[in-house]
């Protein structure tokens, strides 16, 4: 497997502070891991800076104006979250392009998957204000992208990140080409993401939410993928898989309060994996989001990168249970979706 990787040292100089959960120190840690797991294991693709008109696929170029003139300036807080430093313009240009340029790898042929270990985040990024960390939506404006550059007629999202992707979801909310679909604690920040949220106009349909309780872990998700995730990605039948991958549901992270262990990212990984070699040989990206414990950030990007090299850290002799909370999840959604997606 060639499996392309997006790295560089810019994505450091994205500075907020020693306390500020989303710090350099993030990608410091999977970039030391990667160090010692071996880097020619991979197809690190050079550094690419997005232009303006292409974060402009997603965001209004006053705000991106905006985000420009705090480049080389003194730390400035864009949100009560999300801060600026003198290179946080730069890195987050860079962010974008990375998932670009792997986008444009993987339907080149260039690779056969890839991740975008890349910072700051994305999904809360909204058409013209940064949030929860984020600045630009990367993998949204790699979306669009791929539909406007490359001529993907469906592309799917998925997004496990702890925390609902607001900006992504509003960003092609009545748009039935892209599919997004997201697992979140609920209710927890943004306070987006109920069942009943499935889009509008054409777009009905085609964002489907799991808005689940606190303590939900491995067994639970894999039974949300195996009911309704999978199931209507095949409906749906994509040309390219993208993930927003966040790591602030696993059991150790200070921000959740998740119970995923580095096995529930790989299977979950695993099975998208499984899907995009059924329907769109292969092509799938995965775009880092949040993850705020150090440790469990790294050990679990390294699980999904064991899966993506085809040597799997983790083998699923039993599968956990789900509880009963996360089958009353399922059978919820099913009943919204029915009317788009018909029986489950």
């Amino acid at each position: 497997m060639k499996v392309g990787l997006v790295k560089d040292d810019l994505f450091l100089e994205h500075i907020t502070d020693d306390f500020h959960p989303e710090n350099p120190q993030r990608l410091a840690e999977i970039y030391a891991m990667l160090k010692g797991f071996g880097l020619d294991k991979f197809h690190v693709l050079p550094r690419r800076e997005a232009t303006k008109e292409e974060i402009a696929l997603i965001h209004e170029p006053s705000y991106i104006a905006f985000v420009e003139g705090t480049k080389g300036k003194v730390q400035k807080r864009l949100d009560p979250d999300t801060v600026t430093s003198p290179r946080s313009y730069e890195a987050a240009c860079a962010a974008v392009g990375g998932c670009l340029r792997l986008a444009d790898a993987l339907v080149q042929g260039e690779v056969d998957n890839g991740f975008a270990l890349v910072r700051p985040p994305g999904h809360h990024a909204e058409r013209a204000r940064a949030m929860g960390f984020c600045i630009f939506n990367n993998v949204a404006i790699a979306a669009r992208y791929l539909r406007e550059r490359h001529g993907l007629k469906k592309v799917l999202i998925v997004d496990w990140d702890l925390h609902h992707g607001n900006g992504t979801q509003h960003s092609f909310y009545s748009d039935p080409t892209v599919l997004y679909m997201s697992t979140h604690q609920y209710p927890y920040y943004p306070g987006t993401g109920w069942y009943e949220e499935v889009g509008e106009g054409e777009g009905k349909g085609y964002t489907v939410n799991a808005p689940l309780s606190y303590g939900m872990g491995d067994g639970d998700y894999l039974h949300i993928f195996e009911e309704v995730f999978i199931p209507v990605a095949r409906l749906f039948k994509p040309e390219i898989v993208l993930v927003s991958a966040g790591f602030d549901t696993h059991r150790n992270d200070p921000l959740g309060g998740m119970l995923v262990t580095e096995s529930g990212f790989a299977m979950m990984a695993r099975m998208l994996m499984e899907v995009a070699h059924e329907l769109c040989e292969g092509k799938i990206l995965f775009g880092l989001e949040g993850g705020y414990d150090l440790g469990a950030l790294a050990n679990s990007v390294r699980a999904v990168l064991m899966e993506m090299l085809k040597t799997p850290l983790y083998i699923q002799d039993e599968k956990d249970v789900p509880c009963a909370g996360a089958r009353h999840v399922v059978e919820k959604i099913k009943d919204v979706l029915k009317p788009y997606w018909g029986d489950l």
